[in-house]
């Protein structure tokens, strides 16, 4: 199994493609150690010093280090817990999978949520996940589009500027109701 290594724009977070499935459908966030009872994966993941997040999208694996620790020491452990997961024939998720996504809205502003949505999951998803993260909505009042960013996005030193400059520049051309862009946690 050769597994390939990817950089995103946050230094404290690399991108490691299996060369396989990770996730059938969604994608699955772990921030700490005490969420990643759900996956075996995640799990084996969080015992390697210095690990601090995993996030899984359709084909890779995201790995976030705390600042004091260095790549170059962690990478080969993650390398070796990605490969015996992979090789143990163990699922990545336990039970069923709760895909991560978009937050309901119901009420008068469903069809703009509605429209949110289809440009998330047309024009800003797909590219977010290219750099090892998600963004999923999390709500719309008055104006104002709340969006939840996991992966390498959560952290991120560019992710307000991704945010300001290209999500909400892209959701105010096309939909005139939106104001503007904040990111929430969770």
């Amino acid at each position: 199994m050769f597994i390939q290594t990817e950089s995103t724009p946050n230094p404290a977070t690399l991108k490691f493609l299996p060369g396989q499935t990770v996730l059938e459908a969604g994608t699955a966030d772990f921030p700490t150690a005490e969420a990643a009872t759900k996956s075996p994966l995640a799990e084996r993941l969080f015992k390697v010093q210095g690990v601090t997040g995993v996030f899984f999208g359709n084909d890779f694996v995201t790995v976030t280090k705390a600042d004091e620790n260095e790549w170059d020491h962690m990478k080969p452990a993650i390398l070796g817990a990605i490969m015996e997961h992979f090789q143990s024939g163990k699922p990545v998720m336990l039970g069923e999978a709760q895909a991560s996504g978009h937050a309901e809205h119901d009420g008068e502003d469903a069809e703009i949520v509605g429209q949110i949505k289809e440009l998330l999951d047309t024009r800003v998803r797909p590219a977010v996940a290219q750099d090892g993260g998600d963004i999923t909505f999390h709500g719309f009042e008055r104006g104002v589009v709340y969006l939840h960013m996991q992966g390498a996005c959560a952290g991120c030193p560019s992710s307000t500027i991704t945010l300001k400059m290209g999500i909400e520049n892209l959701l105010r051309h096309y939909i005139p109701e939106v104001t503007e862009v904040r990111p929430v946690g969770i």
